[in-house]
Order: C-alpha cells, then sequence, then structure tokens
C-alpha cells in the first residue's frame, strides 16, 4: 500500500538525495536532444494542492506556506498543474483565491479531476484551454480532466486547438511546453494506470507532437501524487509529473526502475514541495523544492 510522506518525513533518503538526479538509465542522468535556442529563464510548477482535505487546514496552510517561499525564490511565473481543491468542494475555491492574492508572481491554472468546471471558471479563470508565450516558448494549457475518471481526455475540437496554436508557434519560431493534469504517457505498475488512452486522444496527441517533434519541448502534468516522474520516449519530448504541494505517496519507483520493472526517470524525494524549472539554452533543470528546506534532487536534460 502507498505510503504518505509530509515535508517532516525526510526518512533515510537524505544521502542519496545528495547525490542529485535519478533516473531509469544506469551510469548518466543527462539525455541528448535537439537544439533550444531560446533564452534561459526559470518558472514555478506547483499541482494538487487539494485544499480542504479530510477537513485539515494542512493543505491552506502548506499553500501559503509554498507561495510565501516561491515569492522568495527564482522564477518568473507559476503554473498550477491543477486539483485546487479538493473533491470539488466549492466552499475551497474563494480560500484558494484569497491565498493567490499573495502571491507575487503570475500564475496560471488549470483544472483536475477534483475540480468543478463551472466554479473554476466562476473563480479561478475565465477560460481554461489557453496559451502565453514566454521568452522564446508558447505555453498551451488544456483541461484533459473529468470529475468522474482518473483518466484523461482530449476533444476533438480541443485538438483541433491545440494543433492551431503549435502552427502559430512554429510560424513564430517558438518551442511548445505543454499544460495539463492527467499524463498522455501510457503507464501502468507501479505507476497509477491513469491516462489519456488512444481513443480518448492520445493517438491524435502524439501525431501533433511527431509533426512538431522540433519544437515541443515540454508535457507538464500533476495526478499522481509520486513526486517528479517522467519519460523521455516521443522524439525529445520530456514528459513529466510534478510533485504534489499536499501529499506525495512512495510507490517504490526507484526499485521498479533499478530492476527494470518501470521505464523512465524518476527523482527520489517525496516530501511536500513544488517543482523550479530552469529552461534554455540547451538545458532543462527541474529542481525539487520541499517546504521548509533547500532544494537537494533535481533532474536535468541537455539538447545537444
Amino acid at each position: 500500500m502507498a505510503t504518505e510522506l509530509n515535508r517532516q518525513e525526510a526518512g533515510s533518503r537524505r544521502q542519496l538525495l545528495r547525490t542529485g538526479i535519478a533516473a531509469a538509465t544506469a551510469g548518466t542522468w543527462t539525455h541528448c536532444m535537439a537544439a533550444a535556442d531560446h533564452e534561459t529563464f526559470s518558472f514555478v510548477i506547483v499541482s494538487d494542492t487539494h485544499l480542504g482535505r479530510n477537513d485539515d487546514p494542512a493543505a491552506e496552510e502548506q499553500l501559503r506556506q509554498g507561495i510565501a517561499e516561491i515569492n522568495a525564490g527564482p522564477g518568473d511565473f507559476v503554473l498550477h498543474l491543477g486539483d485546487i481543491v479538493d473533491k470539488a468542494r466549492a466552499e475551497h475555491y474563494p480560500r484558494y483565491v484569497a491565498a493567490r492574492a499573495e502571491l507575487k508572481k503570475p500564475i496560471h491554472e488549470i483544472p483536475g479531476n477534483h475540480d468543478n468546471t463551472e466554479l473554476f471558471l466562476r473563480h479561478v479563470t475565465g477560460r481554461i484551454d489557453r496559451s502565453f508565450d514566454h521568452d522564446g516558448v508558447r505555453f498551451v494549457l488544456f483541461g484533459n480532466a473529468h470529475e468522474d475518471s482518473h483518466d484523461g481526455f482530449l476533444a476533438a475540437e480541443q485538438v483541433e486547438w491545440i494543433t492551431g496554436e503549435c502552427s502559430q508557434a512554429a510560424a513564430l519560431g517558438l518551442k511548445i511546453v505543454f499544460c495539463c493534469h492527467v499524463p498522455v504517457h501510457a503507464n501502468r505498475h507501479p505507476d497509477r494506470g491513469w491516462y489519456v488512452k488512444p481513443d480518448d486522444g492520445q493517438t491524435a496527441f502524439y501525431d501533433l507532437v511527431e509533426k512538431h517533434s522540433d519544437r515541443v519541448l515540454l508535457c507538464l502534468h500533476g495526478h499522481f501524487h509520486n513526486g517528479i516522474r517522467g519519460w523521455q520516449d516521443h522524439h525529445q519530448v520530456v514528459e513529466v509529473l510534478c510533485p504534489s504541494l499536499c501529499y506525495n505517496q512512495d510507490r517504490n519507483l526507484e526499485e521498479h526502475l533499478r530492476a527494470g520493472r518501470a521505464s523512465g526517470f524518476f527523482v527520489p524525494e517525496l516530501r511536500t514541495g513544488y517543482t523550479i524549472a530552469t529552461l534554455g539554452n540547451g538545458r532543462l533543470t527541474l529542481q525539487y523544492k520541499p517546504l521548509g528546506s533547500q532544494v537537494d534532487a533535481e533532474y536535468s536534460v541537455e539538447w545537444k
């Protein structure tokens, strides 16, 4: 059974974490990818804040602590990858908005499967599927979560819209980062087995990735509560699940990766926290920032 870890539980991992980056490959944590020529910048990734979970104020307290630390740290803007509140509870959206007012950086949110679409649009942002450009990169945000399922879904009209965003980015010479709550990448035990199935938009999405494989760099997701976990097996694209600011769970991914029972990469840190991403000039770094502690684990990719 998965075991929850909080920010107080450093466990016996500390010495291992100081070695830096974890991945499924043996001997190197750096992958070669196509060249990326935009300027270097950093941004923060928050996910799965789950305000109201178990009727406990801890989730909101952790959100406010995270905001204070984000304000004091690096990052041009913040991405929130969904599950803002727990179980779509209406009374917690205004509490999220009140906490968000303390943030001193721009923030861009998408809903998760715990978010109610109507409430999200009313309280958080007026539009779910949208994009913005930053220092040579187009960030394409879209909702792919349903309240009644852990799987993800992409409607035909969303695929059409994403196609247009990619075409515009190509015309402007921009790289592309996708953001959605549920991963598109197929996965199974020891992972959750939750993803966008082929008939629900996965095939169409990867067709798009292949068409724009020279400029799609990243797919960012939340949902799994497994820390920094991902894959890099669709052209140059790095598909990453990001940690929860509320709670994370140990699914023994290190052991499964080392034994060859799973593929991809995993950063062995599971305390409550968020991610600081640095992107540009041929390199991506994802730093795991536990609440109340310094960064001591990261994953990096180089473009050559």
